[in-house]
């Protein structure tokens, strides 16, 4: 399968504080892949690493198979850019600012920029500074579809929008992304998006990737595990079994075992338990399980 992101042994530091190290991930050719991880995980290093405006310490990245440090400006219209989520000029109205991106791009999809705004019921003569801060949003990632990338890279394209404005673009990505055989890297802090929208993911943690599985199987092995202890009891630390909290006499902890391993572990190490409970959970529950509520 064609790798459009190839990154190996990513390393970088601010200052004397590492980030991460020997961070290694590809991305294929029509897949959607997030990135999950808490605040300093990473997530807008690996995305500025991407665009090649930051320059990691050490390892390599490349897109389309070029380096992203050293590549050729017309293999680079190919990647469509949001970091900010919002669109500037906003003195201009919609009709307006898509005229004037159009000139800088020769695959130009104005269809594509059209077809969101419709969407969003906004008229083409209004202005952006009249716009809510979501509408905002979705002019700026109109504007990317309309670049007409192979490649979408998007960080916290979520910001700032509704419920009704995230599900609406959220649906339309998706839909976009298959007919068109896109590939997407992104993230976003609204995990319940990223279940609905990203094939694959990426788990942070912090200096290193906890887990890198496609959602459907991470969501098929993953197991909230709870049982009854007694009330005070402290658990030790057992391999296999992530961030195991007790709150008054309920032990609650998360794992890629399945049920009769936990309870051999729990045996093994003596944990004086009963009623040992098992069930899947959804994406955000998962993240939460595996890297820790704090």
């Amino acid at each position: 399968m064609e790798q459009i992101i190839e990154c190996k042994n990513l390393t970088h530091y601010y200052g004397k504080r590492l980030i991460y190290q020997d961070l290694s991930f590809n991305v294929p050719k029509g897949r959607i892949l997030g990135l999950l991880g808490k605040n300093g995980t990473g997530k807008t290093t690996t995305i500025n690493i991407l665009s090649g405006y930051l320059k990691p310490r050490s390892g390599e990245c490349r897109i389309f198979g070029s380096e992203v440090q050293s590549m050729d400006p017309a293999l680079r219209q190919n990647i469509g850019l949001l970091i900010e989520g919002h669109v500037q000029y906003q003195f201009m109205t919609l009709t307006q600012i898509e005229k004037f991106y159009a000139a800088f791009y020769p695959n130009w999809k104005k269809e594509a920029y059209y077809e969101l705004m419709k969407k969003l019921q906004v008229a083409p003569g209004q202005r952006i500074s009249r716009m809510s801060c979501g509408q905002r949003s979705q002019v700026a990632l109109g504007l990317i579809l309309a670049q007409n990338p192979e490649l979408l890279i998007l960080d916290d394209f979520s910001l700032g929008l509704d419920p009704g404005y995230r599900r609406l673009f959220v649906d339309y990505l998706r839909d976009y992304a298959q007919a068109e055989s896109k590939t997407v890297f992104l993230t976003s802090h609204i995990i319940q998006d990223m279940e609905r929208l990203i094939d694959d993911c990426i788990l942070m943690d912090y200096g290193r990737i906890l887990v890198q599985k496609p959602v459907g199987q991470l969501l098929n092995e993953v197991r909230r595990y709870t049982c009854t202890v007694p009330e005070g009891y402290e658990l030790p630390s057992i391999e296999g079994l992530y961030h195991p909290s007790v709150l008054r006499n309920t032990l609650e902890t998360f794992s890629f075992l399945p049920p009769t391993e936990v309870e051999a572990k729990l045996h093994t190490m003596a944990v004086p338990f009963t009623n040992l409970h098992s069930e899947k959970v959804n994406l955000e529950d998962a993240f939460i399980g595996l890297t820790g509520k704090y």
